[in-house]
């Protein structure tokens, strides 16, 4: 049992986030990922605490199931070893500044001038073209410019990011999209392609609902706190001892609510005779709810919504995430084994296959454990050439 994407090469030229997690993704279906950085600037997120044995630990996981070449491709000879790499390579996913690559005479078009089949896919801050290329762009500020920090936080309250960095990771989500789809295509065409994606234009992207209202002649935007831009009751609500969600959006959950509630007298109120106009008048209806929920454990609240079958969850904290017993059934989490550190915990790929696998193999490799393995037959081969059996016939004759 293979998984998908066996037999592919992908060369990494990540720091931090958005290349690294789309490269991640990659590696788990199975590519050869070769993450290649400075032997004297590497990757930052080695840095990143708290450390195993002096190595990082969100490094460990970001970066599993990868091999690491060390290589200053500023100079002549580490120059030579990139384009040795990248003429053997399938996938090349970078996250420098936009032209830093081409600057280095590792351009797009010098690539696939040499390596017809190569897929370049690049990732910044705001994209390759445009008045804001240029600028540094980190998840924050793309979740800024984006209006999700508008929309994000309470109504009274300042503009607070995601929890998470968003923008990175849907932009890395975003390549590995992109880098799937021009595989495919290539298979048909037998060339490859350049990609652009933006941190900006991902988050951007999510922008789902509020699109929907602003498009449609409505007004998007406000901050919410937990609730739905356009729907009631779905939020947080206050128990004796914490919170639970709970969405009561359709006529069957919401009649199940108020009467797990005891609250029948709502279904008789014309202010909450339809969604609609349970959201107009949301401020009232939430109030009033939260007077019964506020009456039971969080414990008693989803027994409850559980018997009626009203989605809801409790509001978990990390620690209790990273031991629930569904996703250790499911066995979600994996140790990836390592001789000095020992098993290394990973959060498994969300992506199940029934007759494919997802790849389970090292954690994030030390800087330039794989150098010389990786680059002596690609050098060798760069000593004695033969033709490029990775030429497309499309270039042919």
């Amino acid at each position: 049992m293979e998984a998908p994407l066996a037999g592919i090469t992908v060369v990494e030229v990540g720091v931090f986030m958005a290349a690294p997690f789309a490269a991640m993704h990659l590696a788990d279906l199975g590519a050869r990922v070769i993450k290649v950085e400075s032997p004297t600037m590497p990757d930052p997120t080695r840095q990143v605490g708290p450390m195993v044995h002096g190595r990082s630990s969100p490094f460990l996981r970001l970066n599993r199931n990868k091999e690491s070449v060390a290589i200053d491709f500023k100079t002549p000879e580490g120059h030579a070893a990139m384009l040795a790499l990248l003429d053997d390579a399938d996938v090349l996913v970078e996250n420098l500044r936009p032209g830093a690559l081409s600057r280095a005479g590792l351009g797009p078009d010098v690539l696939l001038q040499r390596n017809p089949r190569l897929v370049y896919c690049s990732v910044s801050g705001w994209g390759q073209t445009g008045p804001l290329a240029p600028q540094p762009g980190l998840d924050i500020m793309a979740q800024a410019r984006s209006g999700l920090m508008s929309i994000t936080g309470e109504p009274d309250g300042e503009p607070a990011k995601l929890g998470i960095p968003v923008a990175d990771l849907s932009a890395g989500l975003y390549c590995t999209i992109g880098i799937l789809a021009a595989l495919r295509d290539r298979d048909l065409t037998g060339r490859g392609d350049v990609i652009d994606v933006s941190l900006y234009e991902s988050a951007v992207s999510l922008a789902v609902w509020e699109a929907g209202k602003h498009f449609g002649g409505g007004r998007a935007g406000g901050r919410h706190g937990s609730a739905h831009q356009s729907q009631a009751p779905y939020q947080a609500m206050p128990t004796q001892d914490g919170y639970v969600t709970l969405g009561a959006i359709t006529p069957a959950t919401w009649q199940a609510l108020c009467q797990v509630l005891d609250a029948e007298e709502l279904l008789e109120d014309e202010r909450y005779a339809t969604s609609q106009t349970r959201f107009d008048h949301r401020e009232e209806l939430i109030s009033t709810l939260e007077r019964h929920t506020r009456t039971l454990t969080s414990v008693q609240l989803l027994e409850r919504l559980e018997a009626v079958g009203v989605p809801c969850a409790p509001v978990a904290e990390f620690d209790a995430v990273f031991d629930s017993e569904h996703l250790r059934e499911r066995e979600f989490f994996w140790d990836a084994e390592s001789e000095e550190l020992g098993p290394q915990r990973q959060l498994g790929s969300p992506v199940r296959f029934r007759r494919l696998r997802t790849r389970r193999d090292g954690p994030g490799p030390d800087l330039g454990a794989d150098t010389e393995r990786v680059l002596a037959p690609l050098l060798q081969d760069q000593r004695d050439p033969a033709p490029n059996p990775r030429e497309s016939p499309a270039e042919e004759g």
